[in-house]
């Protein structure tokens, strides 16, 4: 071979694993190398627990309670820094905001301080020293202590939003359970049930790791990314029953093979729907950072990013190999695979004895060969056909 049919042959290679990529025809072997995939959600798993056991999350003031005070950004010299707002804070109080930042963009931009519970006295303490030393322009353009504005939160109203968001997302699981149990099958929403578990723990350790604030918005975007992820799920579930129905009387392919198949048919689909769902949620990120500061905006912006990522990965990584798993402690799935290692050595003996190229691997040669094997059976099933003689009659054509 030539220089130029070898880079020639190197190209349709390349080539082909792209287009069989596209097509879905099997290119990645997800199942097979399951275990890895296993051990790699797992230490993710892992990860993301002792972060929320040992650093545990950063809650608003929702969760926690205490008092917020609002100031537009806009004061007498300037712009008012989050910073310079939390000097004049610990200069009245003696002790520091837990937390300061701006919300918004241009003249009409804002300044958020949260502490503890404040009372009455300490709030307007606060109040007549950030007016005196920031100055902060209120809607008559002019410095005004009516422009600050104070709100307090009960942390009791925290905890009941707590209470109902882990009501909605028990009924939500159950409520998935019993649909898939019906839909497909048990195992199916065996499986399904563990790949929303382990996105729920993935995402919310994700937000201790990095200390993303949780507010209301928080568990609302939590809540909305599980209905993403089931819908990937199903998706590539319902390919894999649309592939191994009848499986168990055919000896081509086994379970596993069967649902890895399935899950490469649905793997551009799942890649395409995680990117168009991304875009817009990176839209809202940037808009709600540039434009808007760190807000309700962005919250809900970065729990939803997360949990698409995380959600298409475990759908495509997770979810088909522990069905596969679920499945093949059933007997019969396990006889079935038996039936497709025998015919499949059968094979590779009698071409062994050909001496030819056949691998029983290849579909495209199984294929081949099964074709071939009912040709050789419905040659040897027909009978002989023997010509009758005829008397007085000669042979040839007969005259009209």
């Amino acid at each position: 071979m030539t220089v130029v049919d070898e880079k020639s042959t190197t190209e349709n290679k390349h080539e082909s694993v792209f287009r069989r990529m596209y097509v879905g025809t099997g290119v990645f072997d997800v199942v097979g190398v399951r275990k890895r995939w296993y051990l790699f959600f797992g230490a993710l798993v892992l990860v993301c627990i002792a972060s929320m056991g040992v650093k545990g999350f950063n809650f608003g003031i929702d969760f926690e309670g205490g008092t917020q005070i609002q100031l537009p950004a806009n004061g007498k010299s300037g712009q008012i820094t989050e910073e310079r707002a939390k000097e004049v804070f610990a200069d009245a109080l003696g002790k520091p905001a837990d937390e300061a930042q701006k919300v918004g963009s241009g003249a009409s931009s804002t300044i958020q301080l949260r502490s503890d519970t404040l009372d009455a006295a300490e709030v307007a303490k606060v109040k007549q020293a950030l007016f005196q030393e920031l100055g902060p322009i209120g809607s008559n353009g002019q410095p005004s202590v009516q422009a600050i504005s104070d709100s307090a939160v009960s942390a009791s109203w925290g905890g009941e939003i707590s209470r109902q968001a882990l009501i909605a997302l028990g009924v939500f699981l159950l409520a998935v359970t019993l649909f898939l149990a019906l839909y497909f099958d048990p195992r199916m929403a065996a499986a399904a049930l563990v790949t929303l578990l382990n996105d729920i723990v993935v995402t919310a350790g994700v937000y201790s790791l990095i200390g993303f604030e949780v507010t209301p918005a928080t568990v609302i975007g939590l809540l909305t990314i599980l209905g993403f992820s089931l819908y990937d799920t199903v998706v590539v579930f319902d390919k894999v029953r649309e592939n191994t129905r009848g499986l168990l009387g055919l000896t081509r392919r086994t379970f596993g093979e069967a649902a890895n198949l399935a899950l490469n048919q649905t793997l551009m689909r799942s890649f395409n729907t995680s990117l168009i769902a991304a875009l817009p949620i990176l839209g809202l990120l940037v808009i709600g950072y540039l434009l808007l500061g760190s807000g309700t905006l962005q919250e809900l912006a970065l729990v939803q990013l997360t949990g698409t990522v995380v959600g298409v990965l475990s759908s495509v990584a997770l979810a088909t190999p522990l069905l596969v798993d679920f499945k093949m402690r059933d007997p019969k799935f396990r006889q079935q695979a038996d039936r497709v290692a025998s015919r499949r050595a059968n094979q590779a003996r009698k071409a062994a004895e050909r001496d030819d190229d056949f691998d029983p691997n290849d579909e495209d040669a199984l294929a081949a060969e099964l074709r071939k094997e009912k040709a050789y059976a419905a040659a040897a099933s027909v009978p002989a056909r023997n010509q009758k003689a005829h008397k007085g009659r000669p042979s040839g054509k007969r005259k009209r």
